[in-house]
């Protein structure tokens, strides 16, 4: 089992508060504490917004890289539908030239849409851009000489695309919310799998796992790694850790609660999801490993990656729960993964 911590460098609306320039420093730190306490991932999400800070991920990434010998570094999520697949490969193979083969992509369609009409993009093409600009992100991936062609973007005849990355090939996932195609695409495609889960039960994301690696068999592909993307926090005990998360994570669910039309959350529907059977990863270090244990029974998943910096949770606050992730939580779980696998193990040989 991978564990690791993600992030989308939130930024404070209020002038007084974390700034950008601030904040991208202290995701370089939270990455090398990460690979000093032995995390094996981690991730920097894209957003195109005034209370994110990574509309670059590769950028910070490769800061990131400079500071660590060890952790996989992955965006999470890399917009790939309003990005240029030629371009966000060369980014990523520089990243995994400086990192001697440490990068990874996730790609996503995005949870918003603000890239869209900033990068000239019609909403009506959205399922159709990510699933072509995929194709051929896969196809620079794949060859170092592309001859591809398709209907939102110009074609390319037989052009090179440098520089080639250390890792051959260079891993690429695909992130899902929730949407059943999207998971059946990435077991037809033989790509990894990550689900966010952010909210509800995640015994109802279960028959989309089941759903991603029906489709791996049908499409002749082997087992591959499904990770699951979660919200959660880890401090000395559970009322410490939802003190300190509680607060920053419903004024950010509720700003975009608002602009979406849902409910008001409050610290009864926080708790609720705190609890074993909720979404959210929060906790003493013993309650976050019995969780993600309770998630690797229902999923059989290989990674955890949990969003601990969300909002205005204090940076001090943000690498003690690195801390105890990577020298607490972490070793706990892998010791009783490795306890079922070897169980399991003789009766499937």
């Amino acid at each position: 089992m991978e564990i690791g911590v993600h992030t989308f460098a939130d930024v404070s609306l209020d002038p007084a508060g974390v700034g950008p320039a601030q904040r991208v420093r202290e995701v370089v730190e939270e990455i090398a504490l990460a690979d000093e306490v032995g995390l094996e991932i981690f991730g920097v999400g894209e957003h195109h917004r005034r209370d994110y800070a990574a509309s670059a991920p590769a950028m910070i990434l490769a800061a990131g890289a400079e500071r660590s010998s060890r952790i996989r570094l992955t965006s999470a999520v890399t917009v790939l539908s309003s990005d240029d697949p030629v371009r966000v490969f060369q980014q990523f193979s520089t990243l995994d030239l400086l990192s001697a083969g440490r990068a990874e992509i996730m790609a996503g369609r995005g949870s918003f849409t603000e890239s869209f009409p900033l990068f000239g993009y019609d909403l009506a093409d959205y399922d159709e851009l990510f699933a072509e600009k995929l194709d051929l992100l896969l196809a620079v991936r794949d060859a170092e000489r592309v001859t591809w062609s398709g209907r939102l973007r110009a074609p390319l005849h037989d052009q090179p695309v440098y520089p080639r990355p250390v890792q051959d090939p260079l891993p690429i996932w695909v992130a899902v919310g929730g949407n059943p195609h999207s998971v059946v695409r990435a077991g037809a495609l033989g790509l990894p799998l990550a689900l966010a889960i952010i909210g509800g039960e995640p015994e109802r994301f279960v028959p989309l796992a089941q759903l991603y690696r029906e489709a791996l068999t049908r499409s002749g592909h082997g087992p591959l790694p499904v990770s699951l993307n979660l919200h959660g926090f880890v401090a000395e005990t559970s009322q410490a850790a939802g003190d300190v998360y509680y607060p920053a994570h419903s004024e950010v669910m509720n700003r975009i609660g608002r602009e979406r039309g849902w409910g008001p959350t409050n610290r009864a529907a926080f708790d609720a999801q705190v609890a074993l059977r909720g979404a959210y990863v929060v906790g003493s270090p013993e309650q976050v490993a019995e969780k993600i244990l309770f998630q690797h029974e229902l999923f059989g998943h290989q990674r955890t990656a949990i969003q601990v910096a969300i909002g205005s949770v204090p940076h001090r606050e943000v690498l003690r729960a690195i801390e105890l992730l990577g020298t607490e939580v972490a070793p706990r779980v892998r010791a009783e993964v490795a306890r079922r696998e070897a169980v399991v193990a003789p009766a499937t040989g």
